[in-house]
């Protein structure tokens, strides 16, 4: 999308500078993610989306603005492995040697639900790392009823989709901002239409709690935490690249931090109401 601008790219062979956004390449890999991938179009991460480490995507999260703690939440949990046999991630250690796995990496087993780098994949120095498209794991924080992708059940949820892009950006109730109400009211016939057009929709709780979140984050990073401007969410979605022409500036005197974003994230999702999870109860099983 919007690939005429006037902006460096790297058929010399230089590597434009840090912070400089340049449009992803079709060799490069990109994820779901907007923010993430916004952060690889501007080479805070590796541009290819290749080989990207916990600590090199938590650093790149400063850029938005967020909190280390918030920061840590979002960038290190990805990066645990994902147990070879994938049916034993969500029970509890029954064996002596998962016992003392667990006993030595308590926070892993915590958060193994967040897993998502393939067991044994590590770089020469033996230190873990992803590649951005790998983040399109179903039903980890990928999650059906997104914004700008489609579903999983839909055959791709990676690329991003004008149509869709263009809803949230017609969801503006008047016409210059987007408030949290108007994206719950996305959102919900963004629900109604899935539960329509995919009938292996996977959307209950647990993503309505993610979706949420994703909605907060949009607010306190790119808006004032009540509303974000049009103009703003249409860089980021469109070109997946931060907005800094349109006048965004990063906060100053303080980072958004996770309780803030926490409890907005929970009014959102009080907003939007309960998902009963026996409606996708047959196919989260499958999962």
């Amino acid at each position: 999308m919007s690939s005429q601008r006037p902006f460096p790219t790297e058929s010399d062979g230089t590597e434009p500078e840090r912070g400089t956004y340049v449009p992803s390449k079709p060799t490069d890999l990109r994820g779901p993610c907007p923010a993430v991938n916004c952060l690889a179009n501007h080479g805070y991460i590796p541009r290819s989306g290749r080989n990207v480490h916990a600590g090199q995507l938590h650093a790149a999260m400063y850029e938005f603005g967020l909190s280390s703690v918030l920061a840590s939440i979002f960038a290190y949990p990805p990066f645990i492995e994902v147990p070879e046999d994938k049916s034993s991630s969500s029970q509890p250690p029954t064996s002596p040697s998962s016992w003392w796995t667990t006993l030595l990496k308590p926070i892993a087993y915590v958060l193994r639900g967040f897993a998502m780098r393939p067991a044994g994949q590590t770089d020469d120095s033996g230190a873990a790392y992803l590649n951005l498209d790998q983040l399109a794991r179903h039903n980890v924080v990928e999650h059906d009823v997104s914004f700008s992708r489609l579903d999983a059940g839909q055959g791709d949820n990676l690329t991003p989709q004008p149509h869709l892009i263009r809803d949230i950006l017609s969801a503006s109730s008047n016409g210059s901002t987007l408030t949290g109400r108007d994206l719950v009211e996305l959102r919900k016939r963004r629900y109604a239409r899935q539960k329509e057009d995919n009938k292996e929709l996977v959307f209950g709780a647990s993503q309505n709690q993610l979706a949420s979140a994703e909605i907060a984050l949009i607010l306190k990073v790119w808006g004032n935490g009540k509303e974000v401007p049009v103009k703003y969410v249409k860089a980021f979605f469109e070109e997946e690249r931060i907005p800094r022409e349109e006048g965004w500036k990063k906060r100053s005197g303080w980072s958004v931090g996770f309780l803030e974003m926490d409890l907005l994230a929970r009014k959102l999702k009080k907003m939007f109401g309960d998902v009963k999870d026996e409606e996708n109860a047959a196919v989260a099983a499958v999962h």
